[in-house]
C-alpha cells in the first residue's frame, strides 16, 4: 500500500477529479498524458476506495452497442502496455471468454450480435458446441447449442490497475491528494468553480465528478439529484479444484446467460458471480436518502448465499466440479447502477464546467476507455466519437429515486434476458412526464418509452394480437403498422409527438446567435426550416425544426432524446459568445399533435375560419390560430413526408384538441397511427434521422445533407471551415439508399454491409438505420459504403441473423414527398408515388 499525501499542494488548478477509484484514476492519467498542466485529483480515503477494490475485474471486447465497443477495446489495448509503461503490475489475464447459448432464441440474439461485429475491428466469433468444449474442457455440454468467443478477453487485478493508472497519472505531472475530502462546491459568476476541502480551498477552471457511490453526494452540493443506487453484488471464490490446476492453459471467462452468471478461473480455483432476478436483488436505499454512511470505504455487505443459491445450482450444472469446491470467500460489495446500467459520462445540463463520469457497473472495462474519451472531449471541445447512450443529460427531472430504484432492480435482474430489437422495458413506467393523451390512449396501442415520455409504437385493432412480443424476426406489430401505413398514405392519420424536446429562443441576439449554431440560413418570420448544429470539426451534433414565430422570437423543436443533449449545447455557445437572448425549455408545458396525409387539410379545415388551402399555407410555414377555439402553433410540415400539420398547444388542451380533430374527421375515415409507421414513412421519402443517418461519427456531406448546409453564407457557423476542408479533401465514404430481398425479417440499423469483389466477399460497410417498405413490399435501408461502391445499381449484401441478403443501391427517394409531388403536377409531370 502506497504512502497518501493529506495535502492540497496548491490552491489552483485547471480540473478537479473528485474520486479516486479506477475511472477518476484513469482520467487523471489520460489528461495529464495529453499534456494537460494542473491536473488534481481528490480521494476522500485511499485509492481504489468504493467499488473498484472489490471488484471481479471482467474484461470483454463485447457490447450490444456500437460505440461502446470502442470504449471495451481501448481499455484492453491500454490495459495491455500499462505495466511496461509505468513499471507496475497489473495481473492482466487474456484467456477469452465465452458466452453460452442453450436456447434457439439466444442462438438468434448471437447471430444479431455477430452483424453487428463484422464492421469492428475486435475479434468475435459464434463457435460450434465443439469448439466450446475444446476451450473449456470442464463443461457439461447438454445443453450448449453455440459459444460467442472473444479471443483478447479476460480479467484485471482492480487495485493493480488502478495503482498503474495512478503512477502513470504521477509521472505525466498530475496530482493525486489523499484522504481528502470535499466539503462543498461553489460555482463562481465567471464559470469557474470554489472546491472547498478540510485542507483549504482549490480554485479549478471545471469539476469532474468521479465520485461513484459517493457521486450522488458530490451532486447534491450543487443542487442535482444523479438517478444512481447501489446495488448489492456477490461473487464467490472457491479453493482449489484439482480439475482446475491439472490444466495447461487458463480457462475462458464463462458467460452462462440462462443461468445469469459469470465464472472465470482464480488462480487454481474458479470464481462465480450471478445476477439475481429483481425481486432478489438487493438495493442499498437507505444510502440514497441518507447518504452513504461516514467512513464507509473498502468495507463489504454482509453475504447471503441463500439468495444466490438457483445460481449455484445452475453453474454446477454446467460446470460440474464446482459441486465438490468449497467456497472459501464471498465478496458482497456496492456497485452503482444507473437506472439502464449505462454510465453517465460528459459535462452536465445546467451547470456550467461540471462534468460527470459516474453509474459504471462495469467500471474496470469502462474505465481505460472512458478516461481517455473524457480527456479528449475536454482538451477538443467536442466528443471523439458518439456515445449519446451514455450522456448525462438523457435524464431530467422526471428520474425520482422510486424511478432509479424500480429501473436499477430491473437492470440488475436483466442483466442476461436476450435483447431483442425494439426492446421495451416496463419497470418504473410510466413516469410523470406523460403527454395529455396517456390516459385516452393507454389501452388502445402497444406504448414505447422516449426519454421518460409514454408514446404510442402502434394501434390495436379487433382481433390483433395485442401487447408487447418482442422478436428478431416480424411479430405481432408488422401487420399493424402497414395497415396504419395505409392510413396516412390513403385517407388522414393523428399522431401524439408530445415528446419532441421544445425550446423557446428570443432577444435581440437571436439571429445572430442562430446564424451561429446552425449550419444553414436563419428562417423569416413565418417561416420553418430543418438546421443541423455542427461540431467544430464538422460532425452533425443535432438535427432541430427551426420557427420564427415573432421577429426575433425563435421555436426549436428537436428529438425527445435529444432534448437536454441539444439544450446544453445551446447554453454554452450562449455563455461563451455573451450573446443577449433568453432560452426557455417548453418541451414538458406542450403537447404535439401531427394530422398527416391527403385529407388532412380537409379534416382541419372544419376546425378554423384561417385559410389553409396550399396557396394561402405553403409547406415550410408557420401561423398562430384557432382550431375549434383552442390556440395552436401550425407548422405545415410532416415527418411523413405527405400532407400535414404539427400542432402545438398547451399540454392540458391535448385531449379536446384530439378530440376535436377525430370528430372532424369521421368523414375521411381519419385513425391514429404510431411511430412504428412514421419510421417506415420518413424512411420511404429517404429522411434522415438524427442518431442513426447523423451523428458525432458523421458529417453532413457524407450524410447527403448538403441542402440544408450553406456554406456560402455570411456567418461563421460552427464547424464551417471545417467543413469546407472536409468538401476539399473528397469525401471517403457515403450514405446509399438499400433495397432488399429478405424474408421473415428486416434490417433496423448497424448491419454489417458486404461486397463480393474481385479478390474476395469483405465487409465494407454498415446500415444505420431499415425497416421495411409497404409501399414496395420489400426491406429497405440506408447505410454508410465507400465512395467507389456507391453509384445506383450497385449490387451489395446485407447480413441478417447470420445470413447475407441480396442488396441493390436505388435512386432515393422511393417515394416522392407530397411538396415534391405538387410541385412536379403544376410543371405537368406525372410524380411517382
Amino acid at each position: 500500500k502506497e504512502a497518501s499525501s493529506p495535502s492540497l499542494g496548491k490552491d489552483r488548478a485547471d480540473t478537479v477529479i473528485i474520486g479516486g477509484g479506477c475511472v477518476g484514476v484513469s482520467l487523471a492519467y489520460h489528461l495529464a498524458k495529453a499534456g494537460l498542466k494542473d491536473v488534481v485529483l481528490l480521494e476522500k480515503s485511499e485509492l481504489t476506495a468504493g467499488s473498484t477494490w472489490h471488484a471481479a475485474g471482467l474484461t470483454t471486447y463485447f457490447h450490444p452497442g456500437i460505440n461502446l465497443k470502442k470504449i471495451h477495446a481501448y481499455s484492453i489495448k491500454l490495459y495491455e502496455k500499462l505495466e511496461e509503461e509505468t513499471g507496475q503490475p497489473v495481473g492482466f489475464h487474456q484467456p477469452g471468454s465465452i458466452r453460452i447459448a442453450s436456447t434457439p432464441t439466444r442462438v438468434d440474439e448471437f447471430k444479431y450480435q455477430m452483424t453487428r461485429a463484422g464492421w469492428h475491428p475486435t475479434e468475435q466469433y459464434l463457435i460450434t458446441p465443439e469448439k466450446v468444449q475444446e476451450l473449456f474442457p470442464l463443461l457439461n455440454m447438454d445443453k450448449v447449442l453455440a459459444g460467442l468467443y472473444n479471443p483478447g478477453d479476460g480479467h484485471i487485478d482492480p487495485y493493480s490497475l488502478t495503482m498503474a493508472l495512478a503512477a502513470g497519472a504521477r509521472k505525466y505531472g498530475a496530482q493525486l491528494n489523499y484522504p481528502v475530502q470535499v466539503t462543498n462546491l461553489n460555482s463562481r459568476s465567471d464559470g469557474t468553480w470554489e472546491v472547498e476541502t478540510p485542507l483549504g480551498i482549490i480554485q479549478a477552471k471545471r469539476i469532474v465528478n468521479t465520485a461513484g457511490f459517493w457521486a450522488r453526494d458530490i451532486g447534491k452540493m450543487i443542487g442535482l439529484q444523479h438517478p444512481l443506487i447501489p446495488v448489492h453484488h456477490q461473487y464467490v471464490v472457491t479453493s482449489t479444484i484439482p480439475e482446475v490446476k491439472a490444466l495447461k492453459t487458463e480457462l475462458p471467462v464463462i458467460r452462462d446467460l440462462e443461468g445469469s452468471y459469470y465464472l472465470r478461473q482464480e488462480r487454481d480455483g474458479l470464481l462465480f458471480g450471478p445476477y439475481e432476478s429483481e425481486e432478489k436483488m438487493k438495493l442499498q436505499e437507505s444510502w440514497v436518502t441518507n447518504g452513504v454512511p461516514p467512513g464507509f470505504g473498502k468495507e463489504l455487505f454482509e453475504s447471503d448465499l441463500d439468495r444466490i443459491m438457483e445460481h449455484i445450482e445452475a453453474a454446477m450444472e454446467m460446470v460440474p466440479v464446482l459441486r465438490k469446491a468449497d467456497i472459501v470467500n464471498t465478496i458482497s460489495g456496492p456497485i452503482t447502477y444507473s437506472p439502464d446500467i449505462l454510465p453517465m459520462v460528459g459535462p452536465h445540463q445546467g451547470v456550467r464546467n461540471y462534468w460527470v463520469a459516474i453509474g459504471f457497473g462495469y467500471g474496470i472495462i469502462h474505465a481505460g476507455g472512458m478516461g481517455k474519451y473524457l480527456s479528449d472531449w475536454i482538451l477538443e471541445g467536442e466528443p471523439p466519437f458518439d456515445l449519446i447512450e451514455v450522456d448525462p443529460n438523457r435524464y431530467g427531472k422526471w428520474t425520482t429515486t422510486e424511478y432509479t430504484a424500480a429501473k436499477a432492480r430491473e437492470s440488475y435482474g436483466f442483466n442476461n434476458i436476450v435483447g431483442y430489437p425494439k426492446e421495451e422495458r416496463f419497470a418504473g413506467r410510466p413516469t410523470e412526464r406523460t403527454s395529455g393523451l396517456y390516459d385516452l390512449l393507454k389501452s388502445k396501442c402497444s406504448m414505447g418509452f422516449h426519454a421518460g415520455w409514454e408514446q404510442p409504437h402502434w394501434f390495436y385493432k379487433p382481433g390483433d394480437e395485442t401487447g408487447y412480443k418482442p422478436s428478431f424476426r416480424r411479430t405481432n406489430w408488422f401487420d399493424p403498422v402497414g395497415r396504419e401505413y395505409k392510413q396516412v398514405m390513403e385517407k388522414v392519420g393523428v399522431i401524439d409527438l408530445s415528446p419532441f424536446g421544445k425550446f423557446k429562443v428570443k432577444g435581440t441576439d437571436s439571429v445572430k446567435l442562430l446564424d451561429h449554431l446552425f449550419a444553414n440560413v436563419v428562417p423569416k418570420v413565418g417561416s420553418t426550416n430543418i438546421s443541423h448544429m455542427l461540431t467544430p470539426r464538422g460532425k452533425v451534433y443535432a438535427e432541430l425544426t427551426v420557427s420564427q414565430l415573432y421577429p426575433e422570437e425563435f421555436m426549436l423543436v428537436t428529438g425527445s432524446g435529444s432534448e437536454l443533449h441539444d439544450l446544453r449545447w445551446i447554453e454554452d455557445k450562449i455563455t461563451k459568445g455573451g450573446y443577449k437572448v433568453e432560452i426557455e425549455n417548453m418541451t414538458d408545458e406542450m403537447g404535439v399533435l401531427s394530422v398527416a396525409g391527403p385529407y388532412a387539410r380537409q379534416v382541419l379545415q372544419k376546425l378554423t375560419n384561417e385559410d389553409l388551402s396550399d396557396a394561402s399555407f405553403k409547406f415550410l410555414q408557420c401561423r398562430h390560430l384557432k382550431l375549434s377555439n383552442i390556440a395552436v402553433t401550425a407548422i405545415r410540415i410532416s415527418y411523413t413526408g405527405e400532407l400535414g400539420w404539427e400542432l402545438y398547444h398547451r399540454k392540458e388542451d391535448s385531449v379536446p384538441l384530439y378530440s376535436a380533430i377525430m370528430e372532424a374527421g369521421q368523414k375521411e375515415g381519419i385513425d391514429d397511427f404510431g411511430t412504428y409507421a412514421l419510421n417506415a414513412l420518413r424512411l420511404e421519402k429517404g429522411f434522415r434521422a438524427w442518431g442513426a443517418e447523423m451523428n458525432c461519427d458523421t458529417n453532413p456531406l457524407e450524410a447527403g445533407l448538403e441542402y440544408f448546409v450553406k456554406l456560402n453564407k455570411a456567418a461563421d457557423f460552427t464547424g464551417k471551415q471545417a467543413l469546407k476542408q472536409i468538401k476539399e479533401k473528397g469525401l471517403k465514404r457515403r450514405l446509399v439508399y438499400l433495397l432488399l430481398e429478405t424474408d421473415n425479417v428486416d434490417p433496423e440499423g448497424n448491419e454489417s454491409v458486404w461486397h463480393n469483389g474481385k479478390a474476395r466477399t469483405m465487409v465494407i460497410g454498415n446500415t444505420t438505420s431499415g425497416c421495411f417498405s409497404y409501399g414496395a413490399q420489400q426491406s429497405l435501408a440506408f447505410a454508410y459504403v465507400p465512395m467507389e461502391l456507391s453509384k445506383v445499381g450497385q449490387k451489395l449484401e446485407v447480413e441478417l441473423l447470420g445470413k447475407n441478403y441480396p442488396a441493390t443501391i436505388i435512386q432515393e427517394p422511393l417515394v416522392l414527398t407530397e411538396p415534391t409531388r405538387m410541385r412536379l403536377q403544376r410543371k405537368g409531370e406525372s410524380p411517382k408515388t
